[in-house]
């Protein structure tokens, strides 16, 4: 794992970023379409380190999806029914249907990660998911789901910088658990984790695709560009919409306004 600064490059202008976001966002905007209309079923896992970017990179994905279509899925610690299942029962119940795109924010991958480097699993669970994860995703693929895999890669000084920052932040605060500072203290330990499971779990069926994210623009653009090339997706023609002629008014009256409570002017105290 490369650490500090020697990954450092140039971070991409906003103008730039902003202006290929709206193309790329565009186009999966079509990809969504194409997936609706071909009952196809999509499934992106987004992994790595905590505060690698992974959280604001999907928001950009989903962000103008129809979330009837595209939706995430974060699922909380399991419950003690949960964890007397198969372990990968749960994220079963996630996988999309016909005509659905789930996005991962973390995924059946916390075994490898932060179950094994917390102490959270047993040796002897860890290794039987290393043995079965190959196995399950090519079920996946096997009956038709388009599995996609990112491994967002950011380096320990960016990390710590991230989290400092969310320290500062009043309204990111929230973002940064006690589970997150553990991690500064187990970098050695996550990279480990993280190199045995590509040994287990590139496989050529599902093979992870690594998103450099110490620039979190360019991290963005790159994974989506990614995803949107390696389907074969095409653009569906969208159906052809008329207005209707609005109807003749009838005497309809509207109540007055003080039989209804309205909500406050905020805003016009902002203006001087």
């Amino acid at each position: 794992m490369t650490r500090g600064k020697e990954r450092s490059a140039a971070k991409l202008p906003r103008a730039v970023y902003e202006r290929e976001l709206l193309r790329l966002q565009t186009e999966l905007v079509k990809l969504q379409e194409w997936v609706r209309t071909e009952r196809a079923r999509l499934v992106v896992v987004f992994e790595g380190r905590d505060a690698a970017g992974k959280g604001g990179t999907i928001k950009r994905v989903a962000e103008h999806l129809n979330p009837r279509v595209a939706r995430i899925t974060a699922l909380p610690a399991p419950t003690e029914r949960e964890r007397g299942q198969w372990y990968f029962q749960r994220y079963v119940e996630q996988l999309p249907a016909a005509g659905e795109i789930v996005l991962f924010d973390r995924s059946w991958y916390n075994r490898a990660g932060v179950e094994h480097v917390m102490g959270f699993c047993t040796q002897e669970e860890h290794r039987r998911f290393l043995h079965q994860c190959p196995i399950f995703e090519r079920m996946l693929v096997e009956d038709g789901i388009l599995l996609r895999k990112y491994w967002f890669s950011v380096s320990d000084a960016v990390q710590e910088d991230r989290f400092r920052r969310r320290l500062k932040d009043p309204t990111r605060r929230w973002k940064l658990s006690p589970m997150d500072l553990e991690s500064i203290t187990r970098w050695e330990a996550y990279s480990r984790a993280k190199d045995e499971m590509l040994v287990h779990t590139d496989i050529t069926e599902a093979p992870w695709y690594v998103v450099e994210s110490d620039d979190k623009r360019r991290a963005r653009l790159n994974m989506i560009a990614h995803l949107l090339g390696s389907v074969p997706y095409h653009e569906v023609p969208p159906p052809v919409i008329e207005f209707p002629e609005r109807p003749p008014a009838t005497g309809y009256i509207r109540p007055p306004k003080d039989l209804q409570t309205y909500v406050p002017d905020h805003a016009a105290g902002l203006v001087k």
